[in-house]
């Protein structure tokens, strides 16, 4: 039989997309088969999966530490903001259309057949199922038409065992009040809790435990103390991408990055943070791009028209002007990209209303926003390196620079655009500086030191040190106990 066992919150960016992870590898070590999944995700960083469809990244990252590949089926729903209000809608990894929050409501119903579905799926090659909630458990205002947290674990009769996170305070009212605001019948499947990120003393919380423990009548599985690798990890969402950012590093190369309120598969960025030899410097809102930038890098976004706009009311093009006049060098990846040329036209409305809209006109290309979805892993190589990455953006873009490609792909296309000088260039490719050979290639040009770090082994070293972390301070036997229970 396929056990489960679900992990849900007392809010979001608790922690539980790391501890899926973390125990995605602890028990894929001890040879079991091992599926991550989560029922509704929100967020704009986004990975492309074999079957050629997206997936939140917390799951591709779940899927790896569980030594498998990701598929659409591991998250079944998810939305990528493109408004304070409203979101794109992707179902099993496929872009279905767009709804407000209160359409999204009305959709639920539907949606749980495609999760229970894809949950389906992916239990019956499983022994073991760890699925991740979204938010908070206790949003009690959600809880008729929910599909992310207590109505998927009554709906596929899963047990939970719910977080809480100790460093941003309060972790005893939020896992009792938790208890105090759910229903009876939500409490009863609730077989445990965790409280996570814990600094200091841990005997100092031992009679916060019991109190907790004690108020819930739920099992107290373990305190986790913070683990500062995490910052080494993609983070799932906007909320997490500023830790590990900012750090000093005299004499090294500035890499400026303006972060715009729709930013999107920002985890283009880890393996530049990771580099000693490189300053990677998030620029926020009302803050000038720093003269002393090597480099400006435009992210990817959701909303691109939206954050162009955005990022002229901060001021940020002239400032990048006048680093392009200073000889810096700017590039754009994806919505970055789009946003170098001379315009962007919407001509369907798939952003919002229907407009056309003057780029930077740093590049010499026009951008047109299309229906159809490019979603597909690529290889090819970039200033003499080889690469492997992948696509994931609507729209055309061509012009006079498309035929000084950034890179050429393997099938034989050229992707991207370089200014006449140089200085300025744009690609589609997420991915590119987790390739090694890539991102040395990449940084030496613009003056920086590199290491021999390699990316991606970093990356499975801290899920294997995290799953150490969390087998020596959680009730894994307990875990796997409750994961077999019938609830």
């Amino acid at each position: 039989m396929t056990r489960r066992l679900m992990i849900q919150g007392t809010g979001s960016d608790v922690g539980k997309s790391l501890l899926v992870a973390g125990l995605a590898r602890l028990f894929a070590r001890r040879g079991l088969k091992v599926r991550p999944f989560k029922p509704q995700n929100m967020s704009n960083n986004a990975a492309v999966t074999a079957d050629g469809g997206e997936i939140g990244r917390a799951q591709a990252l779940q899927a790896r530490a569980a030594g498998i590949a990701p598929s659409v089926h591991m998250n079944p729903v998810l939305l990528k903001p493109q408004s304070e209000v409203g979101s794109q809608v992707i179902v099993q990894g496929k872009r279905v259309g767009a709804a407000k929050a209160r359409e999204f409501q009305d959709w639920k119903p539907r949606l749980l057949e495609a999760v229970l579905d894809s949950y389906a799926r992916l239990s019956a090659e499983a022994d073991l199922m760890l699925v991740e909630g979204a938010g908070s458990a206790s949003e009690v205002n959600l809880r008729a038409r929910d599909i992310a947290n207590m109505g998927f674990a009554e709906a596929a009769r899963v047990p939970v065992v719910l977080v809480g996170d100790i460093d941003r305070g309060g972790v005893i009212a939020s896992l009792v009040g938790t208890k105090a605001v759910i229903s009876p019948e939500d409490a009863a499947l609730v077989h445990g809790f965790i409280v996570n990120r814990f600094r200091g003393d841990p005997a100092l919380f031992a009679d916060g435990m019991h109190f907790v423990a004690e108020r819930t009548g739920w099992t107290a599985i373990g305190l986790v103390p913070h683990f500062p690798d995490a910052a080494r990890l993609p983070a799932e969402d906007i909320l997490g991408l500023r830790a590990g950012f900012g750090e000093a590093r005299a004499g090294s190369p500035v890499i400026a990055v303006p972060v715009m309120p729709r930013i999107a598969n920002f985890d283009d960025l880890d393996p530049l943070k990771a580099e000693a030899g490189v300053e990677v410097r998030l620029i926020e809102a009302g803050q000038p791009l720093p003269a002393e930038a090597a480099l400006v890098l435009l992210p990817g976004s959701k909303t691109t028209i939206d954050d162009l706009l955005f990022l002229r009311e901060q001021g940020w093009d002239i400032d990048i002007a006048a680093h392009v006049r200073r000889g810096g060098r700017v590039l754009g990846i994806c919505g970055g990209y789009q946003m170098l040329g001379r315009t962007i036209a919407d001509p369907n409305g798939i952003e919002g209303a229907a407009r056309t809209v003057p780029g930077l006109g740093l590049i010499a290309a026009d951008t047109v926003l299309t229906g159809d979805k490019s979603l597909v892993a690529v290889t090819g190589t970039a200033g003499g390196a080889a690469f492997s990455g992948y696509e994931m953006h609507l729209g055309v873009t061509t012009g006079e620079d498309c035929a000084r490609p950034f890179a050429m792909l393997s099938d034989g296309r050229g992707d991207g655009a370089v200014s006449a000088d140089g200085r300025v260039a744009g690609t589609y490719v997420h991915g590119l500086f987790a390739d090694d050979g890539m991102r040395r290639a990449f940084l030496s040009a613009l003056g920086a030191e590199t290491s021999n770090l390699a990316y991606e082994a970093m990356v499975d070293a801290v899920l294997d040190r995290f799953a150490d972390h969390l087998a020596a301070h959680l009730d894994i036997d307990r875990l796997w106990t409750i994961a077999g229970e019938t609830v």
